[in-house]
């Protein structure tokens, strides 16, 4: 099983200009989904988010990609602080 937390914070400590303030976490439904959620710095948001939601998209097609050997549901969402 793919370590989504690591995929995903690698990817966004590399977008943003704090990233001693990245947060990912994972959570797991009772259906068994994974929701994978990002916290970063209140300035980073929008490079995490990216214009028309480019950049958290791409984030995660990578996350559903990782996700299709082991046939999980994955989902990732940025919260603000």
């Amino acid at each position: 099983m793919p370590d989504y937390v690591d995929l995903v914070d690698i990817i966004v400590r590399r977008l943003v200009t704090k990233p001693d303030d990245v947060k990912v976490a994972e959570d797991r439904s009772d259906s068994g989904a994974i929701l994978i959620t990002i916290r970063v710095a209140q300035e980073d948001i929008g490079r995490v988010i990216g214009k028309k939601g480019s950049t958290i998209n791409a984030i995660r097609h990578v996350a559903k990609a990782a996700s299709i050997k082991s046939g999980e549901k994955v989902d990732v969402d940025v919260e603000e602080d």
